[in-house]
Order: C-alpha cells, then structure tokens, then sequence
C-alpha cells in the first residue's frame, strides 16, 4: 500500500509539521500533492489550536514543481497555473508558516517555499525559478515574491536566466534566510516553530497580517499580469519541445 503524500505530526504546543513525501513524483504538483496540501491548510485554518506550521520535505528534495503533463496542459490547453493557488498556502494560512527547505526546490516549488513567513535553506540543495528553461515565462507569484524575498537584482537574475543555485552560494550572494546544512535545517526550523508557539494564536495572527500585507495587495496584480504574459509565450511550438526534452521523454 502505498504511503500517503504528507505526514502530519503535532506538539503539544501548538506546532504542526507538515512532510511533503510523494516520492513517486520527487513532490512535483501531482493531483493528489495539490489536494492533500491544499485540504490540510484549510484544516489548519480552523485549527485553533495551531499557533505555527512547518512545511518541509523528505531526503533531498523539498518540491519539484510542475509535473510533465501538468506543463503540458498548460501549453495545450487554456488552463493557467493559477487556476489552483497552491503558491499562496503559505501566505493565506492565518498563523506563521516556517518552510523547512531542506531538498531542492525547484520552480514552481520553490515559489510555493518563498511565500513561507520564515525560510530556512540547505547549502547542498539547489534552488531555481526554472520557467524560462521551458520557453515559458514566470507563474506562480514569482515575480512578486523573489524581488519581496530576496531583493531585486538576484531575483532578476534567477528569473530571467533560470539558472541553479546551490544554497552555498544564495548564502553568498547575501539572501536574507539562515543556510544550514541540509540535516540540520528541519530541526532549526521546528525550534523556530517553537519559539513561535510560545506566544498567543491571536497576536501571531495580527502580526503576520500586518507583516504581509504588501505582498498581499500587491499579488492579484503580479498574478494578472504573469497569466498575460503566459497567454503570449506558453503556447509557442517550441515550448513543447524544451518540456519533452528538459523531463528526457
């Protein structure tokens, strides 16, 4: 029987860990990846017993973004990344969300990480907005959260390049998160959560309220103008070619 896609646990203080463990698809947005994610956010939501959430991976990797046929129906098809807002779990979860990246985290998965209230990385693991790669430009917010995140210049030239980065050199290159070894970074990141939990599930709320507000009001705007740009390039012959040869078939 095959295990499920997240494993759940919970302290009596009010943290929950989230493991993203869909091994069969390296935690690319698989249908029941989406589901399971998206279920259990709008549980904890209405938890009120939950004052922190740590959302993380297993071994080396944390999430690979679109699957194949996903990006293919998106070339095909009228259907837009945002039709599921995956990318925005993080951000609309009503108390601190703590993204544990301890594997890769690839494109689409690494935005969904970087809208996380608190980010930790792993030197050894690879990070990128890999969209251009395929022909196709940025979805997901990321155009609003890599600048937010890690300043303008570096998001600039990890869109538009679309090149990797181990976490050794984001650290270089001055990101704003703690770089950790990569066995090191769950723990760092659920005595984060803990500190966290100390304090009240109101005033933790409130905070990230006001903490996130601008990236909230300004990333409807983002997202429209990202699915305009999708709508004249994710089409392109081409753009199937470069998704049939960057998954080797």
């Amino acid at each position: 029987m095959r295990e499920p896609v997240l494993n759940i646990s919970r302290t009596d203080s009010g943290v929950v860990c989230v493991v993203m463990q869909d091994r069969a698809n390296k935690n690319a947005f698989s249908a029941e990846l989406i589901r399971s994610l998206t279920e259990t956010f709008d549980a904890l939501a209405r938890d009120a017993r939950c004052k922190a959430v740590v959302l993380t991976g297993y071994d080396s990797y944390f999430s690979s973004g679109g699957t194949q046929r996903t990006l293919l129906e998106l070339h095909e098809t009228s259907a837009s990344f945002n039709d599921v807002n995956i990318y925005g779990l993080a951000l609309n979860c009503p108390v601190p969300v703590i993204s544990a990246m301890q594997g890769h985290g690839i494109g689409g998965g690494f935005i969904m990480g970087l809208f996380a209230d608190i980010v930790v990385l792993a030197r050894e693991s690879v990070y990128t907005a890999n969209f251009m790669k395929y022909g196709f430009t940025p979805g997901m917010g990321a155009t609003c959260v890599l600048p937010a995140k890690l300043g303008t210049p570096l998001a600039a030239e990890m869109l538009l390049t679309a090149a990797s980065f181990r976490g050794a050199e984001l650290q270089q290159r001055g990101v704003p998160f703690a770089v950790l070894p990569r066995k090191d970074v769950l723990p760092h990141a659920l005595n984060l959560a803990e500190e966290l939990a100390d304090k009240p599930r109101a005033a933790l709320a409130a905070l990230k309220l006001h903490l996130t507000a601008g990236i909230r009001e300004s990333l409807d705007g983002f997202i429209e103008r990202e699915v305009a740009m999708h709508q004249q390039t994710i089409h392109e012959p081409q753009v199937r070619e470069r998704i049939i040869q960057r998954f080797g078939k």
